[in-house]
């Protein structure tokens, strides 16, 4: 869509962590930076299986920030709509989208599968498709061109970019766009790195930027003391106090990044006789792949000598097949399992925590940020009973959360990387944030941005970029989701915490004929009829 002034629209990523999508329309085309999966409640994950916002085949150029499926997995989608033009990212950012996207469609695949044979035993008639197949994502893959930090690129015409290192994922990049016509310089953050990153350099980006697109997940987050043996130290001591004979330290833990972390932080304790030769299991056909690309890369990380060592410590052992995860059931003595996925979405960790989520001598250890609605959330909140596959589980497993191996600046961090860009001539759009995170961060920033010029947009919002300012548009498109319903828990959460509430009553009930009576209030109460006394 040709227009007189450059519009951007957020299609993700807005007053939420997932899903990051914006769509950026200049004279010589229209471009969409990340086409993310949305994670976090079923509401939000419903987006995944609903049209676009837009047609796939107006769209001209993608340019990718990086592999996190939050912000790739919906490329096959749009390629599967229609979409052929290209997908510029780094080179890094390449090779891991070609493992992480055709896992990502396995998994759909899988878990389809799952339910519409559950929906079938119900007796309910729909079924669901998955969102892509396995041949969407490679033909995804087809349309890649790599380029490197630094390197500018034509993306459209009167339109050019280049990639900054975000300090975030091997390969991941900030977003320098230049539009020739108005003269307007953009800068996309992606995902920002943290101080301290394990492998990874402190992030860069160019300073002087007309409009500035910010990451905002740990906004209202001041970090403890991040230091690489601060960070090995908090470690140690969780692993040692999950240490049972007959139990197991389950981590969910992102399969790309997350999961290199850990085996190099475990191994190296473990070499330095900090901690026992535990046995280690990555238990992720995605994280195994992800780590063969790491190995690749290794001279370009920092401490990726270590990296390297961990990986070739006997005590390691991956479990790619289905029959090496199953095993894992029935592995005897104190063990630590790495699953994915870091949310408890979906994966095999899903699988570890039925095994060991009711059982009082297993302790599971969440390393990362957890979206509302998520089973990780709601683990990390103190839930005593959960549901997983239908399945209720009793919470007797000790959960436990470190935040030192976030892939994400906190706070102060992001208001000092927002200072570093500086002067801003326009506008700032802060985004992948929940509305607590956002505002966390913007009482940082008075002295850097003045408020006016701080903004916080909503799920399909358009701005439209002029030599004075952001113009927001309106009418241009329903939200798909209202601002109240982004980032909060649904109805489906609701329902999953009234079905246990009602199991732990009337398990409470001290006998036969009380459960009756519990029974029928409640019957009377789904039908509308007055309850009886």
């Amino acid at each position: 869509m040709a227009t007189d002034a450059p519009r951007l629209t957020f299609h993700g990523a807005a007053g939420c962590v997932t899903g990051s999508c914006h769509r950026l329309e200049t004279a010589g085309g229209t471009v969409l930076l990340d086409c993310g999966l949305f994670q976090g409640s079923k509401t939000e994950k419903e987006l995944n299986y609903r049209p676009f916002p837009f047609a796939a085949g107006e769209i001209d150029a993608v340019i990718l920030s990086h592999a996190h499926i939050d912000h790739s997995g919906l490329l096959p989608k749009l390629v599967r709509e229609g979409y052929a033009g290209p997908i510029f990212a780094t080179g890094a950012t390449f090779e891991l989208c070609s493992v992480m996207l055709p896992d990502s469609a396995h998994i759909q695949e899988i878990e389809v599968e799952q339910l519409n044979r559950r929906n079938r035993r119900r007796s309910r008639r729909e079924t669901v498709e998955p969102i892509y197949s396995g041949e969407d994502a490679q033909a995804t893959l087809a349309l890649f061109r790599p380029h490197a930090y630094g390197d500018w690129f034509q993306v459209l015409p009167g339109l050019r970019a280049r990639f900054w290192n975000a300090g975030h994922l091997l390969g991941s990049a900030s977003v320098e766009l230049e539009i020739a016509d108005p003269a307007i310089r953009l800068l996309f953050s992606g995902d920002i790195g943290p101080d301290y990153k394990l492998l990874h350099p402190d992030p860069e980006a160019p300073s002087g930027i007309d409009y500035l697109i910010c990451e905002s997940t740990y906004g209202d987050t001041d970090r403890e003391d991040a230091t690489p043996a601060h960070r090995r130290a908090q470690l140690r001591a969780e692993v040692k106090a999950a240490m049972n004979p007959n139990g197991a330290l389950l981590i969910p833990s992102f399969a790309v990044e997350r999961a290199q972390e850990l085996i190099s932080d475990l191994c190296q304790l473990m070499a330095e006789g900090a901690l026992p030769q535990i046995p280690v299991y990555l238990d992720s056909p995605l994280a195994a792949a992800a780590t063969r690309v790491f190995a690749r890369h290794a001279r370009e990380l920092e401490g990726g000598e270590t990296l390297l060592q961990g990986l070739a410590a006997g005590n390691l052992q991956m479990t790619e097949t289905v029959e090496q995860s199953k095993a894992l059931d029935r592995v005897r003595g104190f063990h630590i399992v790495i699953a994915a996925s870091g949310m408890c979405e979906a994966g095999r960790i899903r699988h570890r925590l039925k095994n060991w989520l009711w059982r009082d001598e297993a302790t599971v250890l969440l390393v990362g940020y957890q979206a509302t609605g998520t089973l990780g959330r709601i683990l990390q909140d103190g839930a005593p009973s959960v549901r997983i596959q239908g399945e209720e589980f009793s919470v007797r497993a000790r959960i436990r959360s470190i935040d030192l191996y976030s892939g994400h600046a906190d706070g102060p961090e992001l208001a000092s990387w927002i200072g570093e860009r500086l002067p801003l001539t326009h506008d700032l759009f802060l985004v992948h944030g929940e509305p607590e995170a956002i505002e966390g961060l913007v009482v940082r920033l008075p002295g850097l941005v003045e408020a006016d010029h701080v903004l916080r947009p909503d799920l399909d919002q358009t701005f439209e970029l002029t030599r004075e300012g952001a113009i927001p548009l309106a009418g241009l498109l329903p939200p798909r989701l209202p601002r109240e319903e982004v980032a909060h828990l649904d109805w489906h959460n609701d329902v999953s915490r009234l079905l246990l509430d009602i199991s732990d009553q009337l398990s409470a009930e001290p006998d036969e004929k009380s459960r009756n009576v519990a029974i029928r209030r409640l019957r009377r109460a789904l039908s509308g009829d007055e309850v009886a006394e």
